[in-house]
């Protein structure tokens, strides 16, 4: 009788192959309120690495963190219309506390536009106040109808940003630097996920912003996903709030304003996007283990070199872990592991050690080779950044191999029923185009240009909609 998978494969239900994936890989479970989580220490552990790697870039901009409170009043979201209506449906509200109803309602933070330009109306009075960068790293709730580990929970974790600037000029490509130097860097660069920059259309933008500017990535399914988002707030917070300055001319001006996050979605994106019907496959540069040496057996020359081995790897900054726990069989160790997806595994058995060799196991491209121990040290730096590129490049061939060129909405609705995405021009499918795609439940993703690039405007020549499926 044939021994059952491990994890349901893709091809046979990708959903539950994810829900596998994720309680297997000790990842996340659901928490006791339906919609929440509880990240897990492997999990979380991704999460630390992504937050390490995204606030050393945020912080080049001049950004610096802070915190806000996440009991916002209520009063404060009904100062800028657009914003609480696109909220009003997820808000969870505070009623009571102390044992008694409170005089005002407080919202539990679905986004923080609200605070913090209470205070940045306080903060800033003159232009030399200017540009003021602010971001946080916190918790925020929606209340999620229907949710799914990392990818819809009604609390989740991310960070926010918040700047205002004296100009729309210095907003605009502020936020576009953060855009593309922030956000794309990072997922290409350290996620090894092909992403499509973007210009959301005026249907999709976030609540209150004049501009959003996405990055959207395909999953193993075909289906998009949302990776982060920029947004150019114009002066609508800003009137709201009354914020203020005075103008080297002496005259008092309106602030011009960004806000842009990313989430814990980017870990369910990176199972998604990398993972296989074995588990995980985690990124070298990404990884909080790079490489695993593992004792096959509880013989103590093997113990003590595969302990002088795990030395050796993280004096030369690799970062190691070493599994010496032989009272739990090898098999299920080299499996627990591989569902990890930790990128490299060194192990080491008696015969390995007569040989002077270790067995090195490649997560990425898959395979096992005998490799000199004399030679790992230096072999691994190397190996680790091919499989880096490897990842990477496999993305992109998945979604430049399942993104079709369509000229009709037809065409656009049963490309992406297919599982692949389309791209039409926005001149064909228009906001009339886009209302018949969403029956169909397929969204306009992003607008890019012709030669791939942001467009300056929704309605700039040759603008073209990438439409699909999404999470």
């Amino acid at each position: 009788m044939a021994k059952a998978p491990v994890l349901t494969p893709q091809a046979d239900d990708f959903p539950r192959w994810y829900q596998d994936l994720i309680t297997k890989a000790e990842l996340a479970d659901n928490g006791p309120v339906r919609g929440t989580m509880v990240i897990r220490p492997y999990g979380y552990g991704l999460w630390e690495r992504m937050q390490a790697e995204m606030d050393a870039r945020i912080k080049e901009t001049g950004t610096q963190n802070a915190y806000f409170p996440l009991l916002i009043p209520q009063s404060y979201l009904t100062r800028e219309a657009d914003h609480v209506e696109g909220f009003a449906p997820e808000l969870a509200v505070v009623t009571h506390g102390g044992g008694k109803e409170l005089e005002e309602p407080a919202v539990v933070r679905p986004t923080s536009e609200m605070i913090i330009n209470d205070y940045f109306s306080k903060w800033v009075q003159s232009y030399r106040d200017l540009p003021l960068l602010i971001n946080q790293w916190a918790n925020v709730v929606r209340w999620e109808l229907r949710p799914r580990l990392f990818l819809r929970t009604t609390e989740f974790l991310w960070q926010e940003g918040h700047t205002a600037h004296a100009t729309y000029e210095e907003a605009r490509d502020f936020a576009a630097h953060i855009h593309r130097r922030v956000y794309e860097d990072f997922m290409v660069n350290v996620l090894a996920m092909d992403v499509v920059p973007g210009r959301k259309t005026v249907k999709e933008r976030f609540a209150g912003a004049i501009n959003t500017l996405t990055l959207e990535g395909m999953m193993g399914d075909g289906k998009a996903l949302q990776m982060a988002t920029s947004h150019e707030l114009g002066q609508n917070f800003a009137k709201a709030f009354n914020t203020q300055y005075l103008s080297k001319d002496g005259r008092q001006e309106l602030v011009w304003q960004t806000s842009w996050g990313s989430t814990t979605r980017m870990i369910g994106a990176l199972v998604m996007m990398h993972g296989d019907d074995n588990g995980l496959r985690v990124p070298p540069r990404l990884a909080q283990t790079q490489a695993v040496v593992l004792a096959i057996k509880g013989d103590e020359a093997v113990l003590a070199k595969v302990r002088e081995l795990g030395d050796r790897l993280k004096t030369a900054g690799i970062r190691v872990q070493v599994d010496d726990r032989t009272d739990t069989p090898f098999g299920r160790r080299a499996v627990d592991w591989e569902l990890k997806g930790v990128p490299v595994r060194i192990e080491i058995g008696p015969r390995d050690l007569e040989n002077g060799t270790a067995m090195l196991a490649r997560r990425i491209p898959g395979g096992k080779e005998p490799v000199s121990l004399d030679a790992l040290v230096s072999l691994l730096p190397k190996v680790l950044e091919e499989d880096q590129a490897l990842l990477l490049k496999q993305s992109r061939e998945r979604r430049e191999s399942r993104t079709t060129e369509v000229a009709t909405i037809d065409e656009a609705v049963e490309v992406a029923g297919a599982g692949g995405w389309a791209r039409i021009p926005w001149a064909v499918l228009g906001e009339e185009g886009e209302a018949k795609l969403a029956d169909h439940a397929v969204t306009v993703r992003c607008l890019v240009a012709e030669d791939g690039s942001v467009p300056d405007a929704d309605d700039a020549p040759g603008n073209v909609a990438v439409v699909a499926r999404a999470y």
